[in-house]
């Protein structure tokens, strides 16, 4: 199974993201999976919607799959994020 991963926070999701998950199908001809952060994002804030509101939204827009990325490493510095 082949697949075009995406890494976003989506927060909030807006119409650039639909564009992000729309193209990238686009141009892979290929599922979409997206890893996001869950209830907190990249800074450490809490993220603005729910992860499963966010979750949701990329959903409708296209995505075939949504998978958390583990606070733990949503929120670490660079070698850590990657690591998760």
């Amino acid at each position: 199974m082949n697949f075009c991963g995406v890494i976003c926070e989506f927060n909030p999701f807006h119409n650039g993201h639909e564009y992000l998950i729309q193209e990238a199908k686009k141009q892979t001809n290929e599922d979409i999976v997206c890893l996001m952060s869950g209830n907190f994002v990249q800074r450490g804030e809490p993220a603005i919607l729910s992860k499963y509101e966010r979750a949701k939204n990329a959903i409708s827009a296209g995505a075939t799959a949504v998978l958390e990325l583990p606070t733990i490493y949503a929120c670490s510095n660079a070698e850590n994020f990657a690591f998760g």
